[in-house]
């Protein structure tokens, strides 16, 4: 089928005291798996409910699989998939009860051994939810997404609070998801989620998409290959004085300063000379290439978990 998986325009909503979203164009292509990144409060859940039909915009259209909620809803539920941030079920069911009970909703649904197969629940699946570790729950969570073989699968911070294994193993079932056809939405405040996962991603901050890209593309643009960091025992001092005598901008970043480079092999020697001049009380020294977190400092001035 041609088209978009989305396409949404003008999108907006305003609360009392806050307008969420601010206007979003967005556009996700069959078969990819896009990212919504952003710090805590840029509109990404909000944006992403008014997608999936719980919240009505204020304006905006909203097209789904070549449907819209208003004249097809029941169309898009059958061929979406939602995990929410949080998932609510009986603490003494158990999985495969609650993945019998989800499949039930649907005219159509996935074998249950399937989808036990696919999230690596097999040995859990006459276990009680309530005895399931984060990570599994999570794992439970994108199952019960996947009951009815969605076509589009939404996924709202699925790795918030895991620990890096369970991060990783989500990780392998978001692939695992896209090479079966599907494509994902998800939205994430991890830069390395998204650098790992996501074909394109948008880049939000107070409602509105301030850039978007593949992740390559983006770090491209921003032209900065590489960054010098130093560490500190603790709160790094302000580095204005020394930035002033370096004769380069250095910005301070909790327990570390950064010093954007193109040059880095040339940087150094002097970065080192003029901080042992200036008896820097530094710990450390080193170079990474640049992230998805240094576009996002570049365009807000903020880290993505702020």
């Amino acid at each position: 089928m041609s088209g978009p998986a989305l396409r949404i325009r003008g999108l907006r909503k305003a609360f009392p005291k806050v307008v969420a979203v601010a206007g979003v164009d967005l556009e996700v292509a069959r078969g990819e798996v896009f990212g919504l990144l952003g710090p805590n409060g840029a509109g990404k859940t909000t944006t992403l409910e008014m997608i999936e039909g719980l919240t009505e915009p204020d304006a905006g259209e909203i097209e789904i699989l070549g449907h819209t909620w208003a004249r097809d809803g029941r169309a898009i539920r059958s061929r979406i998939g939602v995990q929410l941030q949080s998932t609510s079920l009986f603490n003494k069911i158990k999985v495969r009860e609650a993945l019998d009970l989800y499949g039930s909703y649907y005219p159509k649904a996935r074998p249950v051994e399937e989808l036990l197969d696919l999230v690596q629940l097999q040995d859990k699946a006459d276990a009680y939810h309530i005895t399931l570790s984060g990570g599994q729950q999570q794992r439970l969570a994108l199952a019960l997404a996947l009951v009815n073989d969605p076509e589009l699968v939404f996924l709202d911070e699925p790795t918030t609070g895991l620990d890096p294994q369970a991060r990783r193993s989500l990780w392998d079932i978001v692939r695992r998801m896209q090479s079966e056809g599907r494509t994902i939405l998800l939205t994430t405040h991890y830069m390395d989620e998204a650098e790992a996962l996501c074909d394109r991603l948008a880049i939000m901050d107070h409602g509105q998409v301030i850039a978007a890209g593949t992740p390559a593309s983006l770090i491209a643009q921003l032209a900065i290959p590489s960054v010098v960091e130093l560490t500190f025992e603790g709160a790094a001092p302000d580095p204005a004085a020394f930035s002033t005598r370096l004769g380069e901008p250095v910005e301070r970043r909790g327990d570390l300063w950064e010093i954007p480079t193109g040059d880095p092999k040339t940087l150094l020697p002097r970065l080192l000379e003029t901080a042992e001049l200036a008896a820097v009380p530094y710990q450390q020294v080193h170079v990474r290439r640049a992230t998805l977190e240094d576009v996002f400092l570049h365009q807000t001035g903020r880290s993505l978990r702020d």
